[in-house]
């Protein structure tokens, strides 16, 4: 019998052309690949102990900073921290929102995580600008127009303001239009826009409508501010007519294009 062609022996030696099977991880690595895989369950686990399950790390102090009318001990107390739950459950956005609830004078707080034990209370209180007499009691207003305290003593160097809206006239229309929010807000623009020799000597901000806002100054001067409008020229026009005439008792700037002094 005749043996394979030339041919048939060429197409035997001829290697498959077509797609290999997968291919196999020998012993070795697929032993690396589950040692791997072990260790990363146990770091994983461990990290899950470690914050939630260890004692070393639940909360066990907390501190304060920033006070200065408020007591650390009022800020510890409103925010009420929950001493001995794991650090990394404390809800800090929570404990923010209860203090600014439960302790208006905060006007800013800052709740950090100080690890591996410590909650970090940061506080910047409110400073009254003006404060609102309240029968014997003295209501203290922020820069925002923010009545955040009552206190038994009006704080020093801080004027007094005094709402009187006439009741009649265009000063009434003036209420109708802007309730006493706005005129508070309005008194406080003024506040805000005193120059430093005026502020200090600034004892009372009297509203009685919206565009008429006058001061009582020490000595029994007083200044006619008008409208809370352009309150950055008014100041600089003040404090020129005031050097211009050292020896006048009233001011007027409500028109700063045509301020006036009288009296001496």
């Amino acid at each position: 019998m005749a043996g394979p062609t030339a041919a048939e022996r060429g197409v035997r030696q001829q290697k498959p052309s077509g797609p290999r099977g997968p291919r196999r991880f020998g012993p070795p690595r697929l032993r690396t690949i589950i040692i791997l895989a072990v260790a990363l369950v146990l770091v994983a686990s461990g990290t899950v102990w470690l914050l939630y399950g260890s004692n070393w790390t639940r909360v066990d102090s907390v501190s304060v900073s920033g006070t200065r009318v408020l007591t650390p001990a009022q800020v510890r107390e409103a925010a009420d921290v929950p001493v001995g739950d794991p650090l990394i459950s404390v809800d800090t956005g929570e404990l923010e929102a209860r203090l600014r609830r439960e302790l208006p004078r905060i006007d800013e707080v800052g709740v950090e995580r100080s690890w591996p034990h410590g909650i970090e209370l940061k506080v910047t209180e409110r400073t009254p600008v003006l404060v609102a007499q309240k029968g014997r009691k003295f209501v203290e207003v922020d820069d925002e127009g923010v009545r955040f305290a009552t206190v038994s003593r009006a704080p020093k160097g801080v004027p007094t303001l005094k709402l009187e809206p006439a009741r009649s006239g265009t000063s009434a229309a003036s209420l109708r239009r802007f309730d006493e929010d706005r005129l508070v807000r309005e008194a406080v623009r003024v506040a805000g826009r005193l120059p430093d020799a005026v502020a200090k000597d600034a004892r009372v901000v009297k509203v009685r409508s919206y565009d008429d806002i006058s001061l009582e100054l020490s000595g029994g001067r007083t200044v006619v501010w008008g409208s809370g409008e352009q309150g950055v020229r008014k100041a600089r026009v003040l404090t020129a007519l005031m050097k211009a005439t050292p020896d006048a008792r009233h001011f007027d700037v409500s028109a700063p294009t045509a301020p006036a002094s009288s009296g001496s």
